[in-house]
């Protein structure tokens, strides 16, 4: 009688542990295992993207620089 009942509980205890610990642990081991995937190719594809508008700068020519100037600096006095 005890036998049955000590494995029934034992059985039991099994069937939560696996179920409430083991298998949402999986799921979220699995879930961040791709989100990890999907930021590495967000960031591949940021940096292709980078490395792409630093060629064509490279490959733009040069353009000189305007010099206008803004004009002098004035302090402001406050005037009694």
């Amino acid at each position: 009688m005890f036998k049955i009942l000590f494995y029934g509980l034992l059985l039991y205890f099994l069937y939560k542990l696996i179920f409430d610990l083991v298998v949402p642990a999986t799921r979220m081991a699995s879930q961040m295992k791709s989100n990890i995937r999907e930021m590495q190719a967000k960031q591949q594809a940021a940096q292709a993207d980078y490395e792409a508008r630093q060629q064509q700068a490279s490959q733009r020519p040069n353009q000189p620089q305007s010099n206008v100037s803004t004009g002098d600096y004035i302090d402001f006095e406050e005037v009694k």
